[in-house]
């Protein structure tokens, strides 16, 4: 029996809290990430703060009962989002020793989720990735700030290890959309498309193959794939729109790439939840337009009058 798809989202985000928890501590203490030890605390504590203000404000507004006062699990489930977005900017933003970027960073994809909604359903739904909208304002603001290196996931280990830590985050990410988020169609959509602009770029620039498919390789492609631009807050749910989805990030990432524009990866995901919000907000018109269109009165035929008459 297929558990009910509030259960599987708990379940999702619970063990992805617990993911990229282990990944943060095991980071700073056996791989060799690089920011400063204090950065991952204060940016789950600026995300929480933001989130639960924000969640203050509209419940005020709304009259309506704040989502931190429920049950224990759905208080959890309610602020694990917030906590995961300011880890998730810690752990790939590097600002050198400073902690406002990050925290930044957190707090505007944080804030995301309460300032940029569009109808969907007949509900209001944020559409931009938290921690992904986050990191690009930042990257946008601030030029001396940048990506974490990919190599920090390694670069205390020595060996066959190397190859162990990007295998057990693939497999552990690839089961974790298998299983619970349903988001399968989507990273084969995004990584057929990588690896069609790829070889697009290749037949019709002077790049080398090899040189366009190497990211595919690294850490930083896999944990984008499994753990970033499958958020299931703001991706589509049928598998055709996953599909496209993720095609449409690879062909973004293509063009943007073609243009030197560097950190490709984070601003092709940001341009592809814009452009969805757009399809949204013109479907969401269509179908009230739809609606509010009045039935057209039946003209009665001439047989008709003169029988009623």
């Amino acid at each position: 029996m297929t558990a009910p798809a509030r259960d599987r989202r708990s379940a999702a985000l619970r063990r992805f809290g617990l993911s990229i928890t282990a990944l943060t501590v095991l980071g700073h203490t056996v791989l060799g990430f690089e920011q400063a030890y204090l950065t991952p605390v204060v940016a789950a504590v600026a995300g929480l703060v933001t989130e639960i203000v924000l969640e203050w404000v509209e419940a005020a507004t709304t009259g309506r009962m704040p989502r931190f006062f429920g049950r224990p699990g759905a208080v959890v489930d309610f602020l694990l989002p917030a906590y995961i977005t300011g880890v998730a900017c810690a752990m790939l933003l590097y600002a050198n020793d400073r902690l406002m970027p990050t925290i930044l960073a957190t707090v505007v994809g944080v804030a995301t989720k309460y300032l940029v909604r569009v109808p969907v359903g007949g509900r209001a739904r944020h559409v931009l990735n938290p921690s992904n909208a986050g990191i690009v304002v930042v990257l946008l603001l601030f030029p001396w700030v940048g990506i974490a290196p990919p190599y920090e996931f390694t670069e205390w280990v020595t060996g066959w290890w190397g190859a162990v830590v990007p295998a057990l985050l693939l497999v552990a990410g690839t089961m974790l959309n298998a299983q619970l988020t349903g988001k399968i169609p989507l990273i084969l959509g995004w990584v057929g498309g990588f690896l069609a602009q790829a070889v697009l770029r290749a037949a019709v620039t002077d790049i080398s193959l090899i040189s366009a498919l190497l990211p595919v390789t690294g850490t930083a492609f896999i944990l984008f794939t499994n753990y970033m631009i499958t958020d299931p807050g703001t991706t589509p749910v049928r598998a055709r729109a996953q599909v496209l989805f993720g095609l449409t990030t690879a062909a973004v990432y293509g063009v943007l790439v073609q243009f030197h524009v560097v950190f490709g990866l984070f601003f092709a995901l940001a341009i592809t939840c814009v452009l969805r919000a757009a399809v949204l907000v013109v479907a969401d018109r269509r179908a009230r337009r739809t609606v509010e269109v009045p039935p057209q009165r039946l003209v009665e035929s001439p047989v008709a009058v003169r029988e009623s008459a």
